[in-house]
């Protein structure tokens, strides 16, 4: 098992280094408008606090993007480098930002997955996450 640390992301250090790991993952992620640097720093002037990579030998192997509107919490970008899979990498990011979020007064979270994405569900599933079948996720882009 490999040494890794969990800590808050950095622009300048990290921007490059996250972007291609989410272009590697193999599912369940895509990278859109906005993982932009411009919409990525806003991201960092709202809560800095609530992204976090996980890293082992200055190598970026996992983040994690927690979201707060000051009622409801959301998480996104959970990714683990394919290497590093299985060796409580997700685990510790999710309960990082999950203590984060709770500790910022957060009662309830929300997290989307791929209908496609099974090992993810069953990752969440495994973290006490309930799937909410009754509820539909509209998007809109503007």
């Amino acid at each position: 098992m490999n040494i890794f640390h969990i800590r808050e992301f950095s622009f300048e250090e990290d921007y490059e280094r996250v972007l291609n790991l989410w272009k590697e993952i193999e599912v369940g992620m895509n990278v859109g408008r906005s993982d932009t640097p411009e919409e990525i720093k806003k991201k960092l002037q709202r809560d800095p606090d609530l992204f976090l990579v996980a890293e082992s030998n200055h190598q970026i192997i996992g983040t994690v993007i927690g979201g707060f509107d000051g009622r409801r919490g959301i998480i996104y970008h959970l990714a683990v480098n394919k290497k590093f899979r299985r060796q409580k990498v997700g685990n510790r990011l999710l309960d990082e930002i999950e203590k984060r979020l709770q500790a910022k007064g957060c009662i309830r979270a929300l997290l989307m997955v791929f209908a496609n994405n099974e090992d993810a569900i069953q990752f969440y599933k495994k973290q006490n996450w309930q799937e909410m079948k009754e509820d539909l996720v509209f998007t809109k882009d503007f």
